[in-house]
């Protein structure tokens, strides 16, 4: 932990996580203000995403931290070296990346030699932490995000309209991000071809509508919660398979007579893993979104891919999404329910147990 920082210092309130597993319990904490790079966000609302849960199992042996990292807020002041946003924007949260390294320079956030450091290290670069006047750590994707103030730069906050309701937009920033870009970018699935989802929680449902966007061919959905994949067929799934009660192989074969030309596989689950590359066609190509496997050749020209955030860049990405939904065309809003901040570790729970697809926390308003 460095050292308390004499900066001027804001009150706000935060989600802290003090042991493995939580519960998370809202407190009172001193924050700095912004760095001359840096800007402060009041919050508006954030959702929750399987990364804040995997998260909590793993976190806070060292100190504890804030979570959080789909915001969605108000620019309430900037550093001086600021110039894309103002105070009083309305800005949606995504990664962070450094702006400095050949694949920054190159547009190529996701693949930033800091991207670790900068989402997961829970401190600035130079190793210091706004939060640290309460011996707590924050920055989480660069935002910390369960709180009702964070500090973000240029670099993951996205300027959005004001027309539309910030809590909607907040899961924008991470999971829906990472299902449609997979579809659109890291693979670019094109018209007439064939693609199954494997999992259709938020990721794997922005997925399934980005493929009906690109006009795919057959869409299949495969997850074991038949709401879910009644939601999917809604969304855009040509095909659904329950996994529980199905040979998912021999049903993927049934539906497209061979394989598909794409998986996205986003539940980590082994078996489903491999049923990802089994399923394809030759040639095909399995996207996986939980960081388990890395690039690689398979038999019969296959491959498969590891995928950060769809490969999207936040400030061209997140908009292209907003102009889809106002299209009729990426109903995302139907993924979401909203929680009271006080409830969020009721909202955990919810989509620990798969209840609700999308919790959004609403945590201050306009």
């Amino acid at each position: 932990m460095t050292a308390v920082s004499r900066k001027p210092m804001r009150k706000i309130r935060a989600a802290v996580l003090r042991r493995k597993g939580g519960p998370l319990k809202i407190e009172d904490l001193d924050m700095e203000g912004p760095r001359p790079g840096e800007i402060l966000v009041r919050m508006v609302a954030s959702g929750i995403c399987h990364t804040d849960i995997g998260m909590m199992e793993w976190g806070a042996d060292d100190e504890p931290v804030v979570l959080g990292h789909e915001g969605a807020g108000v620019v309430e002041k900037t550093g001086g070296r600021v110039k894309s946003v103002r105070v009083g924007d309305h800005v949606v949260l995504s990664y962070q990346s450094c702006g400095r390294c050949a694949s920054c320079r190159r547009n190529q956030p996701t693949d930033c030699s800091r991207f670790y450091d900068l989402n997961f290290g829970f401190q600035r670069l130079d190793g210091s932490n706004g939060l640290a006047p309460s011996g707590v750590a924050g920055h989480f994707f660069g935002q910390s995000s369960f709180a009702t103030h964070c500090l973000a730069t240029e670099r993951n906050a996205v300027k959005v309209p004001k027309s539309l309701p910030l809590e909607m937009l907040a899961p924008l920033g991470c999971g829906l991000q990472t299902g449609a870009g997979t579809v659109f970018n890291s693979l670019a699935v094109s018209k007439g071809q064939s693609i199954a989802v494997f999992g259709t929680g938020s990721v794997g449902l922005a997925a399934v509508m980005a493929a009906k966007i690109v006009n795919a061919g057959r869409i299949i959905g495969v997850d074991i919660l038949p709401q879910r994949l009644q939601l999917a067929r809604e969304l855009g799934a040509t095909d659904t398979i329950d996994s529980r009660r199905a040979n998912v192989a021999a049903a993927i074969t049934a539906i497209t007579g061979s394989g598909v030309d794409y998986t996205v596989e986003g539940t980590g689950d082994p078996k489903l893993m491999r049923l990802a590359t089994d399923c394809l066609n030759p040639g095909g190509t399995a996207a996986f979104l939980t960081g388990v496997s890395g690039p690689g050749a398979l038999p019969d020209g296959k491959r498969s891919i590891s995928v950060i955030q769809g490969d999207a860049v936040p400030q061209r990405f997140i908009p292209l999404l907003i102009k889809h939904y106002r299209k009729g065309l990426f109903p995302f809003d139907r993924l979401i329910k909203y929680y009271p901040f006080a409830k969020i570790n009721d909202a955990i729970a919810d989509a620990g147990h798969g209840e609700t697809i999308k919790p959004v926390l609403l945590i201050g308003k306009l």
